[in-house]
């Protein structure tokens, strides 16, 4: 029957849009209740710290370096700028983190670009009036301001884990695609602490009931995928990731349609993984999303711009180097005989072999002993790991947990055969047991450190060692390097995965 031959009543009803079922609203307002008591919350706690930096500006306005007529109003003028800047640009971009489904580790970073964000519009404020007030609130506003926020979230973190609600606010996710897919998706999601989403369930193409296994979790197939809508609305589902394999082009769209009133996100996930967000660019034309891929560069520019980073840091490193290296050499020769130094060949960018230099950790006899150790092998592919290794000496258990070992390798980084970040550098066992896409680990120069060393180090399996090389080699750049230098220094106070 067309629409034109039914009621009146039924003409509305049948044209009208898609409301929202009300289990499915309760739960969104669980969810706005939540998040409204967080932006409350942190609100006041940004008001409060800006408070702070205007009342000491008002009790210091005689010396202060406020030149207006009225520096108390110009203070108070200062933090309310400052404040609401912040809290709503917070607001803003926690919402956007709330519809990617961002976990614990890109919770944070919110709060740092809401207060750059703030601090950037007082700036404008100062630049226009000509009142001198920046100062004072990055001094006392952001430093306070931050570490309130931070502990306040650690607090309500706390508090959801030990009342057990820490999936309540967590994005509610169905997974609907070829079993292969669908389990492809759920150990990505699980395995980056980055992100929060709920698996309730999954539907696969040509399953109507059972279970996908999942790295020893069983996840419930709860329907066919023509009842995704319909479910979507009985699970009070938030998301729905597509994870591919239908056959059918216009699946997508009709999927969408049908999940108004339900689902309040639709994810498509693909396999186009480890490329850099800076490489993709998005665009539309009649009837198709093109979506753009910049191809990694490997030419000489390219390369000698990164050398260029590489000689400077390895000569401000090798400055302090210098000075502890007798120390360490001292302490080396004393724990146990043989030399301090250790070299070993590696194998470099285009296949080429050369000498690493390390302070030695293991006993003078290690590489002949380690024939008798090989049943003990813990390192997956072609390493060969122990974290109770007997060859290793009591200094070189220390070396190697802050990774001093490593510093005479800023001589190799120098000598320009290897980088100060890039792959781990491979034995040339390790190469010629490669195969396929590994070889691409050796398209950069090695490096003293990496995405390995910042990830896990010496607990990374095989295959996550070599996706993390892959994922280096193919989206580094200068500002790459320079965070995961950063991230590096972090890594060696507080140590994880060395042995």
């Amino acid at each position: 029957m067309s629409t034109s031959m039914l009621p009146v009543d039924e003409l509305v009803g049948a044209l009208a849009a898609p409301r929202v079922m009300p289990v499915l609203e309760k739960r969104l307002s669980q969810v706005r209740r939540h998040r409204a008591g967080t932006t409350v919350a942190d609100t006041v706690i940004i008001a409060l710290a800006a408070a702070v930096t205007a009342t000491g500006q008002m009790i210091t306005a005689e010396t202060s370096v406020i030149t207006a007529h009225r520096p108390a109003l110009t203070a108070v003028i200062a933090a309310a700028v400052v404040a609401l800047a912040w809290a709503a640009s917070l607001v803003w971009l926690r919402a956007g983190a709330y519809r990617r489904g961002v976990g614990e580790r890109l919770a944070l970073l919110p709060i740092l670009h809401s207060a750059v964000i703030g601090l950037a519009a007082l700036a404008i404020v100062e630049g226009v009036s000509g009142s001198v007030v920046l100062p004072a609130h990055v001094a006392v506003t952001l430093p306070v301001g931050v570490a309130a926020l931070v502990a306040a979230h650690a607090v309500r973190r706390t508090w959801m884990t030990q009342h057990r609600t820490t999936h309540s606010m967590a994005t509610r996710t169905l997974v609907v695609g070829d079993r292969t897919s669908v389990e492809h998706v759920i150990r990505s999601l699980t395995a980056d602490s980055r992100f929060s989403h709920n698996v309730v369930g999954t539907v696969v193409q040509g399953a109507d009931s059972g279970t996908v296994d999942v790295d020893g979790a069983a996840y419930t197939v709860v329907a066919a995928p023509d009842g995704v809508a319909e479910l979507a609305r009985s699970l009070c589902i938030e998301t729905v990731i597509v994870a591919g394999g239908s056959d059918d082009p216009d699946y997508v769209r009709r999927l969408s349609w049908s999940l108004e009133g339900a689902a309040t996100n639709l994810i498509l996930a693909t396999r186009l993984a480890d490329v850099a967000r800076s490489r993709i660019a998005f665009e539309r034309t009649n009837g198709l999303a093109l979506t753009h891929v910049s191809i990694p560069r490997f030419d000489q520019p390219t390369m000698r711009t990164k050398r260029m980073l590489d000689v400077v840091v390895a000569l401000v490193a090798l400055v302090p180097i210098a000075v502890i290296t007798p120390i360490i050499a001292l302490l080396i020769r004393m724990d146990t005989p043989g030399g301090v130094f250790f070299k070993q060949q590696r194998i470099g960018r285009d296949g080429r072999e050369f000498s690493i230099l390390k302070f030695r950790t293991m006993t003078a006899t290690a590489e002949k002993d380690r024939a008798a150790l090989e049943e003990q092998n813990e390192g997956a592919g072609p390493l060969f790991k122990m974290k109770d290794d007997p060859r290793v000496t009591r200094v070189g258990a220390v070396l190697r947990k802050y990774s001093l070992d490593e510093l005479p390798q800023f001589w190799n980084v120098l000598r320009g055969d290897m980088s100060v970040v890039g792959p781990r550098p491979p034995l040339p066992s390790e190469v010629r047991d490669y195969n396929g896409q590994v070889f691409r680990r050796l398209y950069v120069q090695p490096g003293i450190t990496g995405l390995w060393q910042i990830s896990g180090r010496s607990d990374l399996s095989w295959e996550q060692s070599v996706r993390l090389d892959l994922h280096y080699v193919e989206n580094w750049s200068l500002a790459t390097d320079l965070r995961i230098i950063l991230r590096t220094a972090a890594v060696m106070v507080r140590p994880n995965g060395a042995y």
